[in-house]
């Protein structure tokens, strides 16, 4: 399986401006993710896909690929579809990193991948239980920006020994909603946090690219409702915890904090 792994970075960002090229730890934030995606077990290529000259040329300073797309794409996943139509190798799986994940697993990376090209979904991705704990504030159930997702059975797939379920339906609301509680969170770990991590076959992300944007998608700002809306499957794994993303400059200094713990 040659497995393509494409990380979209952008300069511009309302809540961290320049944030890839973010460098407290004496690297570059996207160094830190390009490096992590090359310890997949899995990964072929890793390449950048960004629109600024300075990210391509952080990246090529580092010893990275990195390949210049158009400025006006409005997700990262149209930026990928770009960059994957610039290579000429042929890969199997192409999986989309967030490009401000700097401690993503190489494991999850596997196993998005393995779950696209063994039960062969339209798009896979992955998920996690809920941490228990307060329901109430940032990164719990009820938290907008923590995406919900709702999974139908367990997959039935002999020739794989991977377990991954379909998905449903993905929310910034509480789902599933529960109703003898009166729509209130009885304990965390009953809901499923989605992941970001998404892996298409280069067909199906090119494919993804040219359905238009949906009502459910446009409602909820998720684009992976546009999946769900045109009936094609997602296929989803369960990992056992998320990790925290750089969003804003309070979570860049929480990584900061935790990379200097972790190498002294």
């Amino acid at each position: 399986m040659k497995t393509l792994i494409l990380i979209p970075a952008r300069f511009g960002s309302s809540r961290l401006p320049g944030k890839p090229l973010l460098d407290e730890t004496g690297q570059p934030l996207i160094q830190h993710v390009y490096e992590q995606a090359r310890k997949s077990k899995l990964a072929s290529d890793v390449v950048v896909a960004t629109d600024d000259r300075r990210i391509e040329a952080a990246v090529h300073a580092f010893g990275g690929h990195c390949v210049m797309t158009s400025a006006h794409h409005e997700s990262g996943s149209d930026r990928i579809a770009e960059a994957v139509t610039t290579l000429s190798a042929e890969y199997d799986v192409v999986v989309n990193v967030q490009g401000d994940e700097p401690e993503l697993d190489p494991a999850a990376i596997d196993l998005v991948a393995r779950i696209q090209h063994e039960t062969t979904p339209f798009m896979s991705t992955l998920a996690c239980r809920f941490p228990a704990g307060s329901a109430v504030g940032t990164g719990t159930p009820l938290d907008p920006a923590c995406v919900k997702v709702v999974l139908g059975k367990k997959l039935a797939n002999a020739a794989s020994d991977i377990e991954a379920y379909r998905a449903i339906y993905f929310s910034r609301s509480l789902v599933p909603h529960l109703r003898s509680n009166g729509g209130k969170p009885i304990h965390n770990e009953a809901y499923l946090m989605h992941i970001g991590l998404y892996a298409y076959s280069k067909e199906s992300l090119l494919a993804f690219t040219k359905l238009e944007k949906s009502h459910l998608e446009s409602t909820e700002q998720l684009e992976q409702l546009r999946v769900i809306e045109n009936y094609l499957g997602i296929h989803v794994g369960i990992i056992e915890h998320a990790v925290p993303g750089v969003d804003t400059p309070d979570d860049y200094r929480a990584f900061v904090k935790r990379w200097k713990g972790s190498v002294l």
